[in-house]
């Protein structure tokens, strides 16, 4: 989150960065393209290691999309970044122990555990009602004279 920037921005701005990182690596990774780019680089040397780069990025990407989707929930509590990193790293564990053989059965499933996770977060809604962080911050302050002129019926 950028200094000054609400959470609901933020997780405007990180939901987009994270969808835009998952598509093109999703691309990368299921399509030809990259290895017809890199081949007419001429650097075909390294097209056998693209998928330990992709899949991480990939895995990463989706991570942002589910930090995003809770910053924009404005659920109080824990931030579960740590839980996300820590899926990040295990879902490319796993792929590198695998040897890639069910890279498009993990790949779809971790989307749809980001999938699931925004309806989850959608359909608990925030938590605490007035304690949304985003909305709460958006709420003006009473002024000293609006106090000073209110009248308090005894």
């Amino acid at each position: 989150m950028m200094a000054g920037e609400s959470p609901t921005m933020a997780g405007k701005t990180g939901l987009r960065r994270g969808l835009i990182g998952s598509v093109i690596a999703a691309i990368c990774c299921f399509t030809p393209l990259l290895v017809v780019v890199v081949a007419g680089a001429g650097l075909s040397a390294i097209v056998g290691w693209l998928d330990y780069a992709l899949f991480p990025m990939l895995f990463a990407s989706l991570g942002v999309v589910a930090h995003a989707l809770w910053l924009q929930a404005g659920r109080p509590g824990r931030c579960p970044k740590n839980l996300i990193v820590l899926a990040v790293v295990v879902l490319s564990a796993l792929l590198f122990w695998f040897e890639f053989r069910f890279a498009l059965r993990i790949s779809v499933a971790a989307a749809l555990a980001v999938a699931g996770y925004a309806l989850w977060l959608r359909k608990a809604g925030p938590r605490g009602g007035a304690t949304d962080r985003g909305r709460a911050a958006e709420k003006p302050l009473s002024t000293a004279p609006d106090l000073l002129t209110s009248r308090n019926p005894r």
